[in-house]
């Protein structure tokens, strides 16, 4: 079975998107502030945050106040996944900085690539649609799709 990826779109003190890729029994997650794109000239900051549990990547609801990662959650996008670099694992491609996946989501298909930033103090990374017949500068499924494929709620509905 092929592991699974979710973005989940979500109102906390800023709003962004939480990029999640099923690995190591964990879900590897990244705050995207921008969300992705699928204009493969846009390189979009994606912050690591903490691993969370496979179990939450069907979470939708209001995160209370006081509570790590308060507001409002929802499931912008799921699906699955499969790494492009077939003589490592996707541990290993995280690990060493540089991942390249293949999405097969409801609303993003297509190569991606997971690249970490030299320099800085805090751990950074850029999230970059592959050029591929699903890339599309014109596209922006961000603003023009952003309803919960599981509930059909918006962040504002909740």
């Amino acid at each position: 079975m092929s592991p699974r990826f979710v973005i989940q779109k979500h109102a906390a003190s800023s709003l962004h998107y939480d990029f999640r890729l099923e690995a190591g029994g964990a879900l590897k997650s990244w705050a995207v502030p921008k969300g992705p794109s699928t204009d493969p000239r846009e390189k979009r900051l994606a912050m690591p945050v903490e691993d969370h549990a496979l179990e939450y990547g069907d979470f939708e609801g209001k995160i209370p106040e006081g509570s790590y990662g308060a507001g409002a959650v929802i499931v912008w996008d799921t699906g699955t996944y499969r790494n492009l670099s077939e003589d490592v694992s996707i541990e290993q491609a995280l690990t060493d900085g540089h991942a390249a996946i293949w999405l097969e989501g409801r609303k993003l298909r297509g190569g991606w690539t997971l690249q970490r930033v030299a320099g800085g103090d805090e751990e950074r990374w850029l999230l970059i649609k592959r050029r591929d017949e699903a890339a599309d500068a014109r596209r922006n499924p961000v603003s023009t799709q952003p309803e919960s494929v599981l509930s059909g709620r918006t962040i504002e509905d909740l």
